[in-house]
Parts: C-alpha cells; sequence; structure tokens
C-alpha cells in the first residue's frame, strides 16, 4: 500500500482513483469481519488483524481525502 508520505507527489486523479479503492478495500474488510464474528469461524487473531488493517486504510483514507479537499479560509 502507498505510504502517506507519497501523496503529496500524486495527481488529484491518482489520488482520487486510490481514495475509491482504498473505500472498497474497507468496505470488504468490514464485511469480512461481520461475517468471520457472526460465523464464529475467525480466530480473535485473524479478526484482530483484518481489523488493525481496516484502521490503516481508514487513516489513508483520511490522508486522501484531506488532501482532495481544498482549504477553506473564512
Amino acid at each position: 500500500m502507498n505510504a502517506p508520505s507519497d501523496v503529496p507527489m500524486k495527481t488529484d486523479e491518482v489520488l482520487a482513483v486510490e481514495l475509491e479503492v482504498f473505500r472498497r478495500q474497507h468496505r470488504d474488510l468490514d464485511e469480512a469481519i461481520h461475517a468471520l464474528q457472526e460465523r464464529g469461524t475467525g480466530d480473535q487473531l485473524t479478526i484482530r488483524r483484518l481489523k488493525k488493517q481496516k484502521l490503516r486504510l481508514k487513516d489513508q483514507i483520511a490522508v486522501i481525502e484531506d488532501r482532495l479537499t481544498p482549504d477553506i479560509i473564512a
């Protein structure tokens, strides 16, 4: 995955595509976590790892959204 330090060097179009990919991955992880918890088939270590991965994606999404959202000085 891309490090947040790569964000300033990318165009807005590239960032928008990455943002959509990261959002989709975040949604997929959320669904996988819920499925494992509901069925009781996932061990706690696997679920914990998936949750950490989901949090990393959330952080990357926030960094990209901040970059794409223009600063408005009031």
